[in-house]
């Protein structure tokens, strides 16, 4: 099998929440677009223009069977913030200077539900939630996401039409998460992600090769991995008998930004996970 790599690069039309974790009452996002958001809102968007083609409502097990093709004919790295310069994107790494990172890309929204006989905050449900900003806060810049998409030579997924109307993470009743689609471009067999990872798509899934020092760029499974960075336990729902049922651990990972030790070859996984090919 061949797989065909893609830059492919959007803007941010609205805020964007990643869920993390919870602190007090805040609700934390993740500074990037993971790969395992970015296989939902494509398998939404790719399920219901199916089904509004055929004049009909999307069913669960659809949303099943076609996030298994997304499974098996796409893969994808995490997608990134970045500011425009010209024609070339920079992004920027959230881990290199946290707190700028922060300064310029985060913010927060509070809301509560009223108690209106006391004319006051419902008790319990004062809460605040980040997000990536669509404009950088300090200049007022629109802000891009970039990352790759591999398609597998046997892909017949309309992705790149899906792409033009994602919309991603948390809040997406409010009209949060809205991305539009920049550009999609093919990029050489030589050319390095992000300017420094080289690939190999002519396995049975893409190849990534990272140098020693290099940082990985996705959760990367810790098994056999050394690593300088912080680790997490990787969690989240997936299909049982309808979706969300089941709470699926990944494993033990290694988070973005942690920096390899030695050199190593990956195989991208399901939900754009990093995997050294020996241990699975």
């Amino acid at each position: 099998m061949a797989w065909h790599c893609y830059q492919v690069v959007f803007r941010l039309r609205a805020p964007v929440h990643m869920g993390w974790n919870k602190v007090g009452n805040v609700q934390r996002t993740r500074p990037y677009i993971t790969g395992r958001v970015f296989w939902g809102a494509v398998t939404m968007r790719l399920t219901r223009d199916w089904a509004s083609q055929h004049g009909t409502v999307a069913q669960a097990q659809t949303y099943r069977d076609v996030g298994e093709q997304v499974h098996q004919h796409l893969a994808y790295s995490y997608f990134y913030p970045a500011t425009k310069t010209g024609d070339a994107y920079q992004v920027v790494w959230p881990w290199e200077d946290p707190s700028r990172f922060r300064y310029r890309f985060s913010g927060s929204y509070n809301s509560t539900a009223l108690n209106y006989p006391q004319q006051s905050a419902e008790s319990g449900l004062l809460h605040e939630v980040e997000f990536l900003a669509p404009y950088t806060i300090d200049t007022g810049e629109p802000v891009f996401v970039v990352g790759y998409v591999f398609a597998s030579d046997t892909c017949t997924l309309p992705w790149q039409t899906a792409c033009q109307r994602l919309q991603v993470g948390g809040e997406r009743g409010y009209g949060w998460g809205d991305l539009a689609l920049i550009h999609c471009q093919p990029v050489a067999d030589d050319a390095r992600l992000f300017g420094q990872i080289g690939f190999d798509g002519r396995n049975e899934r893409p190849v990534l090769q990272i140098e020693a020092g290099q940082v990985l760029l996705a959760h990367t499974l810790a098994d056999g991995v050394s690593a300088d960075g912080a680790i997490e336990p990787l969690v989240g729902r997936e299909w049982q008998d309808y979706p969300g049922q089941q709470v699926a651990h990944t494993g033990i990972c290694f988070v973005p930004g942690s920096k390899l030790k030695q050199k190593v070859s990956f195989v991208i996984k399901r939900f754009g996970i990093w995997e050294q090919p020996s241990s699975g």
